[in-house]
């Protein structure tokens, strides 16, 4: 079965840090450009971060970019978001995307707030 599982969201401070995984079955994430988006609550969805296929070539939205790291771990076919100095305005749910078929995970909560 081809799909995508988000985990590792909660609820964090303002400054802190939080890892998300999303694990892939049906496919090879290293062939894939996967992609993480957030949606918060009233706003459109948002492209947060992309790794290409093969090698650690990643992008990054303006918001994101020296805070947040994509990585890809091809053993266990996992891509993740590591998040740090995370603000409020990081709030949303985080969904794991695979561009061809555009393929979505169920979405993860992250909170920040005090």
């Amino acid at each position: 079965q081809v799909r995508l599982v988000e985990s590792g969201g909660g609820l964090v401070q303002p400054g802190g840090s939080l890892g998300l995984s999303c694990v892939a079955s049906g496919f090879a994430v290293h062939s894939n450009v996967m992609r993480w988006y957030r949606q918060a609550p009233g706003k459109e969805r948002e492209l947060v971060a992309t790794i290409m296929p093969g090698g650690s070539t990643a992008y990054y939205a303006d918001s994101v970019k020296g805070r947040f790291t994509i990585s890809r771990e091809n053993f266990k076919n996992t891509v993740y978001l590591q998040m740090n100095n995370l603000k409020p305005e990081d709030t949303a749910v985080y969904y794991c995307n695979r561009q061809i078929g555009n393929l979505w995970g169920q979405g993860i909560q992250v909170t920040v707030s005090s």
